[in-house]
């Protein structure tokens, strides 16, 4: 008599772990999404910075201004943009992230500078 009255239990334990298995698989694609956003957020400010490094030491125009142009070309949009010493532009951009997920940032946001060195250094 035991056998039957544990009949179906397999089915629940089935779909409990399809239920756990469809959760973990929604995580990692949430937190692949994530990681892709933050290297696009790299990607975007490395280039925007070095744009407008280049705009400022060529003299090309407004830094900001290129560097913007650069973001919005790379799907983020930029978040400040500040001059440097010794023609030095440091930049820090956002991506959204696709989705929501808790724990995991609605904006993926990375700093990038480019330009000479603020530090003096010695010659040899």
């Amino acid at each position: 008599m035991r056998r039957r009255d544990e009949r179906g239990s397999g089915t629940v334990f089935v779909t409990g772990a399809l239920g756990v298995l469809l959760i973990l698989t929604a995580a990692a694609i949430q937190l692949g999404a994530a990681a892709g956003a933050a290297h696009r957020a790299r990607a975007a400010a490395d280039l925007a910075a070095l744009a407008g490094a280049s705009a400022l030491q060529q003299g090309g125009g407004d830094p900001c201004t290129r560097a913007s142009e650069i973001v919005t070309r790379n799907g983020a949009h930029l978040q400040s943009c500040t001059l440097g010493a010794a023609e030095s532009v440091r930049v820090r951009v956002g991506i959204d992230v696709p989705g929501r997920w808790p724990g995991v940032p609605r904006v993926a946001a990375a700093a990038a500078r480019a330009g000479p060195s603020d530090i003096d250094t010695p010659s040899p």
